[in-house]
């Protein structure tokens, strides 16, 4: 599957996955801060964004897309930061995982590799359904029927920015909600390896999100990433880039520039 990409900058290669119901667009001001020292490559995994929608939504489907534009872009792996958020996180772990010499580094964005329930997802789904797309004059409506499902604010805004409007002026989804809703069980999938991930990995987790939890960073973790350490944002919850930009930005540059 040719994913969509927006590629700016020079040096080593950096790569960005998002996360669930996430765009490359959510990280355009980082992508931009970094595109200063890398040539940082942001992209939309499938059924997301811009990129192609299929019915199936796997780690191993989603590694390989990003595998195939590794090699449509001409990557160097000895040179490659993969980065990943939450699911695009997960993505970057089965990647690192399963082909280690595609990567010289591994980024990790608040998510660990044990199964995640997900379960925390009914309200957003439910709200993204409850929004009747047919009969949509603008966003102030999108937000009033996502606000029967979803109290968070910044919650709302965040999905929204999927809303677009097509070439007959009607309003739909960027990301594949048939597709994301019946496979949200995979999407929680716990990332295994009987072999370890060698190189460096920086997990960078929000001190307010539960998503990787003492015991992640104590066992999880190290098993399957031995050479990973684990940074703390004290303030930040699970969008830690979002709610902590420039700490990101620094432990992110220190990581990738550092020689190993």
């Amino acid at each position: 599957m040719q994913l969509h990409y927006r590629e700016q900058g020079q040096g080593r290669p950096l790569v960005i996955l998002h996360g669930l119901f996430g765009t490359l667009d959510n990280w355009q001001s980082l992508a931009r801060r970094w595109a200063e020292q890398f040539c940082v490559i942001a992209v939309d995994l499938r059924n997301h964004g811009r990129s192609p929608h299929s019915d199936e939504h796997s780690y191993e489907l989603m590694a390989q897309d990003v595998l195939e534009l590794f090699d449509t872009l001409g990557l160097d792996g000895s040179q490659i930061t993969l980065l990943g958020h939450s699911m695009g996180g997960k993505v970057a772990m089965r990647l690192a995982l399963s082909h280690p010499e595609r990567l010289a580094k591994l980024v990790v964005l608040d998510i660990a590799p044990r199964f995640s329930d997900m379960r925390h997802q009914d309200d957003i789904l439910a709200g993204l359904q409850a929004v009747n797309l047919a009969q949509l004059e603008n966003r102030q409506q999108a937000d009033e029927a996502l606000a029967q499902h979803i109290k968070w604010p910044d919650v709302r805004q965040f999905l929204l920015k999927n809303l677009y409007r097509r070439d007959d002026n009607t309003f739909a989804w960027r990301p594949n909600l048939a597709a994301l809703t019946a496979e949200m069980e995979a999407i929680g999938a716990e990332i295994t390896a009987e072999t370890p991930f060698l190189k460096p990995t920086l997990f960078i987790r929000g001190g307010k999100s539960d998503y990787i939890s003492t015991e992640d960073k104590l066992y999880h973790i190290p098993q399957l990433f031995p050479n990973s350490v684990v940074e703390t944002v004290v303030d930040a919850g699970h969008w830690v880039h979002a709610e902590a930009p420039d700490k990101v930005y620094e432990l992110v540059t220190t990581f990738a520039s550092a020689n190993y």
